[in-house]
């Protein structure tokens, strides 16, 4: 969301920043609208400034002795003559808050200019893609091989992408759920919470997933919205509050089930657990002040890419190009793990930095010394995302990483521990 005063100061670099973004320039059309927004409130609060003074001269026409029922009669017709400019006016407002809404977040300058994902920049490498001396299988054809991976079964169960995970790989999935929480809460200073995965519109809107984004997303008779990630209850969670500056930055991590329709990606992924339509997550948030942000993108990533290390997975990193980032980003780092079976990276973790696009839309501020002083001195908080991982890639990582050549799994060490000290996932489903 943005902030029209801005718009009107700066129309040359919005539109330049959504070109950008392959958008067509919106500044005119929004600043005009905004005139005739600000055209029609000034309207109906002269019309109440005048009324107000011919309801003082209809009591001194009384005390007068003199007849009224003319100014009476003005004085109803501007009720009217107010009540359909302001109507206008709220017409106005809400055509320029829905479209206002409807537009991404400008792309920082530092950000690769492109239409697509051929136009992001790789920044790093991370480990040695492994060399088998056997035919590599993908994690499809380990999972069921070992009879802990039942996709006919889950769609009898409820349709197409989904999966049953029985034995060492549903424990697995729990493990590194468990792996990645302990270490983002331990190490890395996050506070873990376990929001609801049902949300209201407000909360949706907040994050940036409505009014645009509907369709992608999987919602009650009840008129709740299933989240698509962690990010949507965590980010509000400061949603309407002023917060003090000295507790910042706030950061929260959480794991749970995700939802997406994927309605725009039709064909995509049908093998398997790349693409589901459930599928659990560790989301990790931070709230920050404008300064705060590039540096905590920075730090967000290589908490991610970290759990990947750890897990002994080679990654690499890439710098979103405009065309390729996210609606509510204006800078996102993707992290892509090696998957051998496919030969090539997968996202695993996209991690963004989104300035004050999502505070604005939740009124969420802070301000120095909390909540002492003047409404005056507040400024929007900073809000950033990370998947820190997502469980269900990840599980498929290992298994094609980590694959021997009878269809066992090795398990990383880092797993051992919360594997009950099992070592390999063989056909027995220890």
């Amino acid at each position: 969301m943005f902030d029209i005063k801005w718009i009107r100061s700066h129309p040359d670099a919005f539109d330049e920043g959504l070109a950008k973004r392959g958008l067509e320039p919106q500044a005119e059309r929004l600043i005009d609208l905004d005139a005739k927004r600000r055209v029609l409130q000034t309207s109906a609060q002269n019309i109440q400034t005048e009324r107000n003074k011919l309801s003082k001269e209809i009591g001194a026409a009384k005390a007068r002795g003199e007849d009224a029922q003319a100014i009476i009669d003005q004085v109803s017709a501007s009720k009217e003559t107010q009540a359909k400019a302001e109507q206008a006016a709220a017409q106005a407002s809400e055509e320029l808050n829905e479209l206002l809404a409807g537009l991404p977040n400008l792309p920082l300058d530092d950000v690769p200019v492109g239409a697509d994902e051929s136009a992001n920049v790789e920044v790093r490498t991370w480990g040695e893609p492994r060399q088998f001396d056997f035919e590599i299988k993908d994690h499809v054809d380990l999972g069921e091989g070992l009879g802990l991976m039942d996709f006919e079964r889950a769609a009898k169960l409820s349709g197409a992408r989904f999966v049953v995970l029985s034995g060492a790989l549903a424990r697995m999935e729990r493990a590194l759920a468990n792996f990645m929480l302990n270490f983002h809460t331990r190490e890395n200073g996050y506070t873990e919470v376990n929001p609801p995965a049902l949300v209201n519109d407000d909360t949706m809107f907040g994050t940036g997933q409505l009014p645009k984004f509907g369709d992608d997303l999987f919602r009650t008779e009840e008129g709740f919205w299933m989240i698509p990630t962690a990010e949507v209850p965590l980010t509000n969670m400061v949603a309407g509050d002023i917060v003090d500056e000295a507790t910042l930055p706030r950061r929260m991590t959480a794991m749970t089930w995700c939802f997406r329709s994927e309605a725009g990606a039709a064909g995509k992924d049908t093998r398997g657990m790349i693409r589901q339509h459930q599928f659990t997550k560790v989301e990790m948030v931070s709230v920050t002040t404008p300064e705060q942000s590039a540096e905590e993108l920075e730090r967000m990533t290589n908490c991610a890419e970290e759990v990947l290390k750890r897990l002994e997975l080679p990654y690499r990193t890439v710098v979103l190009s405009t065309g390729d980032m996210g609606f509510g980003a204006r800078k996102t780092y993707d992290i892509e793990v090696w998957l051998p079976a496919q030969d090539t990276y997968r996202e695993i973790s996209s991690c963004s930095n989104c300035g004050d696009f999502q505070a604005r839309r939740m009124n969420a501020r802070c301000r120095p010394g909390g909540e002492q002083g003047s409404g005056k001195d507040t400024r929007f908080v900073h809000t950033l995302n990370g998947s820190g991982l997502a469980v269900g890639r990840t599980l498929i990582a290992i298994m094609e990483n980590y694959q021997q050549a009878d269809g066992s799994i090795v398990v990383p060490d880092a797993l051992k521990h919360y594997m009950g000290g099992v070592e390999v996932i063989g056909a027995d489903g220890v």
